[in-house]
């Protein structure tokens, strides 16, 4: 059977596709279906509050067609979610449990962070319906001190070492146990106050 244009609906010359690639397809329209059903929806009230064709949205749901990005952005909003509940590589039952000795670092931090010779730890990866993101951050201590500003909010606890935060015109230092909460729109840097190494935990929420 011809395959459906991810971003059209209508049909086009057979492709072949992946055994992971079809994976990645029957999780996505899954989680479409079952986020549309949870709120009582039907197709034809989804597909009007996303502005996509009836069709297609069908077409996804029943895991003949995958979107492209810019539908997927539709359909999350539409659905009230972010869209990492869609993308995620995994789907983890609540509670997500990470133990520390199972933490795995990834090589960017969330999103407006900037260089410090830091290594993020993710700790909310699999929790498809995440509003917001958690880390587990370590500083080497050094490194360039880049103000960065984005859309949310923060919030973090000092594990370890001393943390400096400068946020617009000010500069706070902080000791393990202390807390900083604030709107990231305003110009920020988070980094180890001193050349040695220093802890924290994150959490960061990013408007979807």
């Amino acid at each position: 059977m011809p395959e459906v244009d991810q971003t059209t609906g209508r049909r086009g010359p057979s492709i072949s596709v992946s055994r992971d690639r079809m994976t990645s397809r029957e999780k996505l329209g899954t989680r479409i279906r079952t986020y549309r059903e949870r709120l009582g929806l039907t197709p034809e009230d989804l597909a009007k509050n996303a502005g996509l064709d009836l069709g297609l949205l069908k077409n996804i749901e029943d895991n003949k067609a995958y979107p492209a990005i810019g539908v997927l952005v539709k359909l999350s909003r539409a659905l009230g979610q972010r869209l990492g509940t869609f993308m995620d590589d995994q789907f983890i039952e609540d509670p997500l449990i990470v133990r520390a000795d199972q933490r795995e670092e990834e090589t960017e931090g969330p999103r407006g962070a900037g260089p410090d010779h830091a290594h993020y730890f993710p700790l909310g990866k699999g929790k498809t319906d995440r509003h917001m993101d958690p880390f587990y951050i370590e500083f080497n201590g050094g490194g360039e001190k880049q103000l960065s500003s984005h859309e949310g909010e923060e919030f973090i606890i000092v594990i370890s070492g001393k943390v400096e935060l400068i946020y617009g015109q000010n500069t706070h230092v902080l000791g393990p146990g202390d807390s900083m909460y604030y709107n990231s729109v305003v110009p920020h840097h988070v980094g180890s106050a001193t050349v040695g190494p220093a802890s924290i935990y994150a959490l960061v929420y990013t408007p979807f």
